[in-house]
């Protein structure tokens, strides 16, 4: 009798290990258990840690609770502005409600992937190609609300969204390059410009004061005699117009062709003439011609013109 209750104890004690270990199940700290018994959800949620279930009764399912990190394939669409891109995106997301997650969608993962494809491509149709390159915190928060909703009734968390590149066609990456190029150059030409119209104008102003103060010009004319000698050479050229040494010779006052240009000019003496002579008579025609003769000679000489006559001999 008590060997048969020795191996009665025995087999309960068997059967209690082997219940013992088909029910018992370990729940990580990142995870929580879902039971369904005869295919029907229980309320109670396992938390992390040792649980039990009924065998053959029970099942348990665990649910990873850890964000997920999802790469979104790369896209292939058409801008606002026409211009043809690819562009591939991350999704981050978690899972807040596991008994959402097993029962409302099949599998979470591939909802939400399919659901980010979409989203990136409703995203490209409605943006220019400005904003993916330059504005894409607006994107990421606009395609993180386009994931967020409907992923809510999926028990799941959308927590951000990234849009890690855009790719562009050759063609368009070389016309973007031509158009910065010009953009740049343009600036450049504009400051350019600008520093142009501001030395003239400053310039301008100094010629005022130096037509007002003659002295200024020849003491600007010592400065830059100074800055070339500073540079230690051993020979100086300093072409200089004559015309401005004469420029400052009659601006200077006292100079003597300041006073020259100041004193009244003598009026201009007429050349002599000679007065007709009166016809003589025929004795004297000799003489009156030899002294006819050296009296042009001798105006010649001193105004160096010849006189014409003034009237025919009647006797010649």
């Amino acid at each position: 009798m008590m060997q048969e209750l020795l191996m009665a104890a025995a087999g309960a004690a068997a059967a209690a290990a082997v219940y013992a270990g088909a029910a018992a199940r370990v729940v990580k700290q990142y995870e929580r258990g879902v039971v369904f018994r005869f295919g029907r959800l229980r309320d109670d949620i396992r938390s992390p840690g040792f649980t039990m279930i009924v065998p053959v009764i029970d099942r348990l399912h665990k649910v990873n609770m850890q964000i997920v990190t999802m790469p979104v394939p790369a896209q292939e669409g058409i801008t606002r502005d026409n211009v043809t891109v690819r562009v591939d995106a991350v999704v981050y997301f978690k899972v807040v409600d596991a008994a959402d997650a097993l029962v409302r969608v099949e599998d979470y993962k591939f909802a939400v992937s399919q659901m980010a494809q979409t989203s990136l491509r409703s995203i490209i149709g409605k943006s220019d190609l400005d904003d993916l390159l330059s504005n894409r915190e607006k994107l990421n928060q606009g395609l993180e609300l386009m994931l967020d909703s409907p992923a809510m009734g999926w028990g799941v968390a959308i927590d951000r969204v990234e849009i890690k590149d855009v790719s562009l066609p050759e063609t368009m990456k070389r016309s973007m390059a031509r158009q910065a190029e010009a953009d740049r150059e343009r600036r450049a030409r504009l400051i350019n410009a600008d520093a142009e119209l501001q030395a003239s104008k400053k310039l301008a102003e100094a010629a005022g004061v130096m037509s007002d103060q003659p002295a200024a010009l020849q003491l600007r004319l010592l400065q830059t005699v100074m800055a070339v000698s500073a540079e230690k050479n051993s020979t100086l050229v300093l072409p200089i117009p004559v015309e401005l040494l004469r420029f400052l010779e009659r601006a200077t006052p006292g100079s003597a062709a300041s006073e020259a240009e100041q004193a009244p000019t003598a009026p201009a003496v007429p050349p002599p003439s000679l007065t007709p002579l009166t016809p003589l008579s025929a004795p004297l025609s000799e003489a009156y011609l030899k002294g006819r003769a050296a009296a042009e000679e001798a105006v010649e000489d001193l105004t160096g013109s010849s006189v014409e006559p003034t009237h025919r001999d009647a006797d010649t």
